[in-house]
């Protein structure tokens, strides 16, 4: 359906002038794209102006905080601001026309992404990418609500949307490959790390993280330890090794034995709900431990291991050099000779 053969895209639609839809076009206006944000809304003439007014200011003020940063200068800024345009419905129907991506950033209600593809099927041509940024729909529903579903597909964005990396790019089986693959481009031509999952609850990100959460808010619930002492835990500890290794490459680096065999211990003791995933078990059960068994969740036969683990060690390490968390060389013999002077 799409030609994988035409120029890079350099200018992007986004429907919806929300915090997301602003991070998105903050994100392309950033990395040197056009991006034309879409207010959707029907307002009168006096309310759309103010909108606009303070929608443009908002995104300025996020790049002037970058400056302020020292990532980018005043001119830079200023430079990423002229590519970012904001219009309204009628005003966005002749561009929309040539437009080859379009990101749907609307509210969370069915009933108004239904407008906005209904919408989108009258002036865009029948080639034009629709990258839903839902957090709640499956691509599959959507796809029966959109004219010419090959075309659409979910890119989930992490707020705040122009500095998180990720992006989850949801397809179905009948979305086009070469529909995700152009969108995957587009997002790592950006600086974006884009990843590609299959239409289910949550993602990637999100499914996770929400299982992490409420173990959390348990251990206040239950006494175990304070709010505070939970999330030092998690920023010193649990936060730091996944930057580095991801959860799957982390049960490989340890052992899938050590998970298998905790997870058993967590279920008897806090329930059914920490019993090893069936992966986890067969991997126990064929030997698939992870480096030890040179294959788990990675295949490491054709690895020089003593590089791959040297590596991610200088990428820890250099992490808490730059938070301030490295051990220092004898810490303790100097805090105890300081004390006593």
């Amino acid at each position: 359906m799409t030609d994988t053969t035409l120029s890079p895209v350099r200018h992007v639609h986004i429907v919806g002038a929300g915090r997301m839809g602003q991070g998105i076009a903050l994100a392309f206006a950033f990395a040197g794209l056009r991006a034309t944000l879409i207010d959707f809304k029907a307002r009168d003439p006096v309310a759309r102006e103010a909108f606009a007014r303070t929608a443009l200011a908002d995104i300025a003020k996020q790049l002037q905080v970058q400056a302020a940063l020292g990532r980018i200068t005043r001119q830079q800024a200023d430079e990423a601001m002229q590519r970012v345009d904001i219009v309204d419905r009628e005003e966005a129907q002749q561009g929309l026309a040539a437009s080859r991506i379009v990101f749907e950033a609307v509210p969370e209600v069915l009933d108004a992404k239904k407008e906005v593809f209904a919408w989108l099927g009258e002036f865009t041509a029948a080639s034009t990418v629709i990258a839903s940024t839902t957090s709640t729909f499956l691509v599959t529903g959507l796809q029966r609500i959109v004219t010419h579903p090959q075309r659409l597909l979910n890119a989930h964005w992490l707020n705040p949307a122009h500095l998180m990396p990720l992006v989850e790019v949801s397809r179905s089986e009948t979305t086009d490959a070469a529909v995700v693959a152009q969108v995957v481009d587009l997002l790592a031509r950006i600086g974006k790390k884009p990843v590609v999952c299959a239409p289910s609850a949550g993602y990637i990100v999100p499914r996770i993280q929400a299982l992490a959460m409420n173990e959390a808010a348990r251990m206040v619930e239950e006494g175990v330890a304070s709010a505070e002492d939970i999330d030092t835990a998690i920023r010193t500890g649990f936060g730091l090794r996944f930057a580095v290794l991801g959860l799957l490459e982390f049960i490989d680096w340890g052992g899938c034995d050590i998970l298998y065999y905790a997870s058993h211990y967590l279920a008897k003791e806090k329930g059914e709900r920490f019993l090893p995933a069936e992966i986890v078990s067969g991997n126990m059960a064929a030997s698939r431990k992870g480096l030890r068994d040179k294959t788990g969740f990675y295949d490491y036969r054709n690895v020089d291991v003593d590089m791959y683990v040297k590596e991610r060690l200088e990428t820890f390490g250099r992490m808490l050099d730059h938070l301030g968390l490295a051990p220092a060389f004898n810490t303790a013999n100097s805090a105890s000779t300081s004390r006593s002077e």
